[in-house]
């Protein structure tokens, strides 16, 4: 049964009652993007007593916003002790391309250390959380398993967890939320951009997959998390929702967004999705194609893709639309055309996959059904028994209709 939410939808324990703002500076509520849908970041009468006196460590970025003020600049000026700042690929600020190694340093703005979870250091170490009486996780995530909020999100509850540590979810709008498709992980393609048995896009809110974490025991040694979330108010899953703040230096728009489950297979092969150009998960191309639409060379950007696939090469290829082919609504499934179209086009067996394509499909299956030359309907018709299951799983954890 769905969880229906209701409007104090903060929880510590089941028996907990929201708490008034006594004690803390008032602050009016910041006007959300769609006035039908609060994320949880803008209900500070919510979670700004649960702070106070404590000493508060902020794993976010630039998508951490309440409205045009960082979550960091909010808690400081209503009086919060922010001990450090957490922060996952693409840096505190969302400057640096996907893949590039980040440094923990300071906050140019706030003057706060900065650790960086990505890179060598993808979990918190205990010196890390050194000083640290409740962690605060805001993020922007995009619903695809392969996305690596999610991983950030699992170590940090993990490392929290060993130290005692609650951690606290401010929860966001999932905008590919709408549905569940894809294969589900088989455990031997485990990896940073795949870490738990969900289908490829999962369906659900931080604060739901956090729930899901920890209640399926997938924190090592099956270690629990002392995990409290604050909810949204308004969303469904079915809502449409206008990001705010782009969620990744080359998801820059919502066609990238939409487009971004379907396309980011094809990063595992020798194709480009446009990395290097104006339009990166809208462009698919390679110098091979004989067909298409566009042609693209990619060149190197700095902060985006320094050094893009087939960069000054002239690609052939397909501008894509973040649209259902009949143009009725966003896309609500996963769309194989693409990958079986550029594979029908470049060809090379083995050759047209790279050594992550395995891990990002989640399986060694996929693979082989493309080069074989299994028809997409039918590929689909054999994720069904794991994403039933996954489904049976999901459910249990969600907090929205």
């Amino acid at each position: 049964m769905i969880r229906i939410l209701i409007s104090t939808a903060f929880f510590l324990t089941t028996s907990l009652s929201v708490l008034p703002a006594t004690g803390c500076r008032q602050m009016h509520r910041a006007t959300a993007p769609d006035q039908n849908l609060l994320p949880a970041a803008y209900r500070t009468e919510v979670y700004l007593p649960v702070l106070q006196g404590k000493r508060v460590g902020v794993t976010g970025n630039q998508t951490t916003m309440i409205g045009q003020v960082h979550l960091v600049d909010t808690l400081l000026r209503s009086g919060i002790q922010i001990a450090k700042i957490f922060c996952p690929e693409h840096g505190f600020r969302g400057e640096a391309e996907a893949g590039k190694t980040i440094s923990a340093g300071y906050d140019s703005l706030s003057g706060l250390p900065v650790i960086s979870l990505y890179g060598k250091n993808k979990k918190p170490s205990p010196e890390d959380l050194k000083g640290i009486d409740i962690m605060m996780f805001d993020l922007q995530d995009v619903g695809a398993r392969f996305y690596t909020y999610i991983s950030t999100l699992h170590y940090v509850m993990e490392a929290c967890a060993e130290q005692k540590i609650p951690v606290l979810v401010l929860d966001r709008p999932n905008p590919n939320g709408h549905y569940v498709d894809g294969p589900v992980l088989q455990e031997a393609y485990r990896s940073f951009i795949g870490m738990h048995p969900v289908a490829l896009v999962h369906g659900m809110t931080m604060a739901e997959y956090a729930r899901m974490i920890n209640d399926e025991g997938w924190l090592a040694g099956g270690i629990r998390c002392d995990l409290r979330w604050v909810a949204m108010e308004g969303y469904t899953h079915k809502s449409v929702y206008q990001l705010p703040v782009n969620p990744s230096p080359n998801l820059q728009d919502m066609d990238a967004v939409y487009l971004y489950p379907s396309v980011c297979l094809l990063e595992g092969t020798v194709a480009s999705v446009g990395r290097g150009t104006d339009f990166p998960f809208r462009l698919i191309g390679h110098p091979e194609v004989k067909s298409g639409d566009t042609m693209f060379v990619p060149r190197a950007i700095p902060g985006k893709s320094e050094s893009p696939k087939w960069q000054g090469e002239t690609c052939y290829g397909w501008k894509l639309s973040g649209q259902n082919p009949d143009g009725s609504s966003v896309l609500d499934s996963l769309a194989l055309t693409w990958l079986i179209s550029m594979y029908q086009e470049v060809g090379g067996g083995e050759k047209f996959f790279t050594s992550s394509f395995n891990l990002l499909a989640g399986n060694d299956v996929l693979k082989k059904q493309i080069i074989a030359g299994v028809p997409e309907a039918e590929i689909r018709q054999s994720w069904e028994p794991g994403l039933s299951e996954f489904g049976k799983t999901r459910e249990k954890y969600l907090l929205y209709p």
